[in-house]
């Protein structure tokens, strides 16, 4: 009898460890759909619990979870990718869905007009050009170089333009992020120092400068400051995907 539970537990044993079950797992895409989201999940708890410090916002430190695991299971990036296409898919929407606090905030909208286009403007213009430029004196290549150009828009945004001009979509979704976190860490000890407390400056401000984390971050303060800050990231995605691929076809 005891020999035969042994027998039992050694076989339950040998399919544990047969790799067939576990490859089929790992190449589920419900699996690594299934990774983002618990990834995502975890970070966003350990953002909250940390006092919603910049640095492990969910989108950077969730990303850093996910690449561990990648490399940790030997999950090729690619297929990772094609499994979190409706994701992808849903950063469109979730980004026109911000349409709704520009809506409930379109009086003080109205009033601002004039500054909100000059400094979209500039900001977007500014943006784009001293990155490219940065990175020309650094001797980065062409593409490097057109892949950092739609930086400071968000990532839906960025990576279409970067695959329309010739950049690589993963570097600009990339630097896109690193954006993001230097501008929700910065911001808040540069308005300090400027003694800058409207709401609204401080939302348009993270939206031209940090795009989607940085209106995430200005929601956290108060729909105002999140309402400017859409306003701040579309406005300087539709001005920037219509100015740099007119830049690139005229200069490259």
């Amino acid at each position: 009898m005891s020999n035969s539970i042994v027998d039992s537990l050694t076989r339950s044993a040998d399919q544990l460890m047969n790799p067939v079950w576990y490859q089929g797992l790992v190449d589920s895409p419900l699996f690594l759909l299934t990774i983002s989201l618990a990834c995502f999940q975890l970070a966003n708890v350990v953002y909250r619990r940390l006092g919603t410090f910049p640095l492990l916002h969910p989108t950077v430190f969730g990303a850093v979870l996910v690449a561990l695991l990648l490399l940790q299971l030997d999950i090729p990036y690619q297929d990772y990718y094609q499994a979190n296409e409706l994701l992808m898919f849903w950063l469109g929407p979730a980004t026109v869905a911000l349409a709704v606090p520009l809506y409930q905030q379109l009086h003080l909208i109205r009033r601002m007009a004039l500054p909100i286009l000059v400094t979209v403007s500039s900001g977007a213009i500014f943006a784009a050009v001293s990155a490219v430029l940065i990175a020309y004196l650094l001797g980065a290549s062409e593409v490097t170089m057109l892949s950092l150009a739609p930086k400071s828009v968000t990532t839906p945004i960025a990576i279409s333009l970067a695959d329309e001009i010739g950049g690589l979509s993963t570097l600009a979704a990339g630097v896109v992020a690193l954006t993001a976190v230097v501008g929700i860490s910065v911001a808040p000890f540069i308005f300090k120092w400027l003694n800058i407390k409207e709401p609204e400056i401080w939302g348009f401000c993270l939206g031209v400068t940090a795009h989607g984390m940085g209106t995430a971050r200005a929601f956290e303060m108060n729909t105002t400051a999140g309402a400017f800050s859409s306003l701040a990231m579309c406005l300087t995605g539709g001005l920037s995907a219509v100015l740099i691929p007119i830049a690139v076809s005229m200069l490259v």
